[in-house]
């Protein structure tokens, strides 16, 4: 075998191991996204790849989720408005005794209210699911649930378990909006 063979191979070899080395590096930078993602999102990375049929695409979608939210100007309510929110979550939940609907009802547009004072934007439910998601993936899917309920009761079509159930809901995400105190510390 001649000198030029054996470089010739002995290049293609590093050639080789080279393109392995960089498979292996992205294989775990993907790796790594993938479960900062699923750390971050939790249950809702599992509802963004059933959403969008695939990994791949959910992964793309959390991520624009977290450039979005980035660019967002959230702020905390202040103190005063937390208590009035507050007072107005417990109107809200009392008036559940005597007129379920009514009280779904007014607990989706209370959510709305916090979040516009908080700095969400509001016109689209879609987005803003999408955007509490990134701050309170936990609650997300609890959001859409009870929205869906709102919504269903407005066709007539909601129980009152089913309305139980979307005041429940609507709680956690009202807790959430306003745990932070405008500090940005947690409320205790």
């Amino acid at each position: 075998m001649s000198t030029a063979s054996l470089v010739t191979i002995v290049i293609l070899v590093l050639v080789v191991l080279l393109v392995l080395l960089v498979l292996a590096i992205g294989y775990v930078l993907w790796q790594r996204r993938t479960t900062r993602l699923r750390e971050r999102f939790g249950p809702e990375y599992s509802y963004a790849v059933e959403e969008s049929g695939g990994r791949r695409k959910a992964e793309a979608d959390l991520r624009e989720r977290e450039k979005r939210h980035d660019r967002l100007e959230l702020r905390p309510v202040s103190d005063e408005a937390a208590r009035r929110y507050r007072a107005d979550w417990d109107a809200i939940q009392h008036r559940f005794v005597d007129e379920p609907g009514g009280a779904v009802e007014e607990a989706d547009v209370l959510v709305v209210r916090i979040m516009r004072d908080r700095g969400y934007p509001v016109d689209d439910f879609d987005q803003r699911a999408d955007d509490v998601s990134v701050d309170h993936p936990e609650v997300a899917q609890h959001y859409r649930a009870a929205h869906g309920v709102a919504v269903e009761h407005q066709r007539g079509q909601a129980d009152t378990e089913q309305l139980r159930g979307a005041v429940t809901s609507y709680r956690s995400l009202v807790d959430a909006l306003l745990e932070e105190d405008a500090g940005g510390q947690r409320r205790q």
